[in-house]
């Protein structure tokens, strides 16, 4: 997989989800399905290597997106 930009990452921790997804199409050229994933994938590699890093739990991350 090509390298992302770090403001992946600190949108990821930021919870700037929509950004974080729009930086991996735009990275990477890909479709909005296909960034999802990405996105996925970075998240749970940022939470296995940086959990201190996150101020949400797995189930609050994401809620207000979502709701």
């Amino acid at each position: 997989m090509e390298q992302l930009p770090e403001s992946v990452d600190r949108d990821i921790l930021e919870h700037r989800i929509i950004a974080a997804i729009a930086t991996i199409r735009e990275t990477l050229g890909c479709t909005i399905h296909q960034a999802i994933d990405v996105f996925a994938e970075r998240y749970e590699g940022l939470r296995r290597d940086r959990p201190d890093d996150f101020d949400l739990s797995r189930d609050e991350y994401g809620r207000g997106f979502y709701s």
